[in-house]
């Protein structure tokens, strides 16, 4: 555990710093949501901003808004007509998370919707080249097969929290959470419709893409 915990602040040494409204972002979670763990802070953001900046996507979608870090981190790769749309349940969170992408230089391109992303996703007409999946952990099959028709075909799909704290790897199974997402794990590796691989940064990120037809 402290090794992970060293590795861990070495990683965040060792990134670029963070812009100055996403440090903001992130401080201000920190010191004012009792779940503040659940941000994904700067080795992840840094990483989603690469993957946004390298696809330079037209439409993403970000399930699971919270206090909008990880959003303001996809949408910086966004083409100049591109949209971002993302979906948060809890009212006070999704709050936060428009007075942050308030501050945001091209923040006319992020479309928060408040709600069940089960309800939402099937309003929205767009085919995804981006999607993160970083909401409720017993919905994340459901997201993954809403979204995979909808997906381009050079598209990609992240999955957060694929390690869950570790719990993945005990014996047996605990939380209802650990479950869901050791479920939602196994389900992605028998899904010949796709391909994935499974990094260690943070809590744990599952990306995936379509096998070329």
């Amino acid at each position: 555990m402290v090794q992970t915990i060293l590795v861990e602040q070495y990683a965040d040494a060792m990134t670029s710093d963070e812009t100055a409204l996403l440090a903001q972002v992130n401080a201000d979670t920190v010191a004012t949501h009792q779940l503040h763990h659940m941000l994904s802070g700067k080795v992840q953001g840094k990483f989603l901003i690469f993957i946004s900046q390298l696809m330079q996507p037209k439409y993403v979608l970000d399930i699971g808004t919270f206090t909008g870090y990880s959003a303001l981190c996809l949408a910086m790769g966004l083409q100049n007509d591109g949209e971002l749309h993302t979906i948060e349940l809890r009212e006070e969170d999704a709050a936060t998370a428009k007075t942050n992408f308030n501050q945001f230089n091209a923040h006319k391109k992020i479309h928060l919707h408040l709600g069940k992303a089960v309800d939402i996703i099937p309003t929205l007409p767009y085919k995804w080249d981006l999607v993160f999946i970083d909401a409720d952990k017993t919905g994340y099959i459901d997201y993954y097969e809403m979204v995979l028709p909808l997906l381009n075909d050079n598209g990609l799909i992240i999955a957060d929290n694929v390690l869950f704290h570790g719990q993945v790897l005990e014996q047996p199974l605990k939380s209802k959470s650990a479950k869901a997402i050791a479920a939602f794990n196994a389900h992605i590796a028998a899904d010949k419709r796709v391909e994935q691989v499974m990094l260690t940064v943070r809590d744990g990120l599952l990306l995936i893409k379509k096998v070329p037809q």
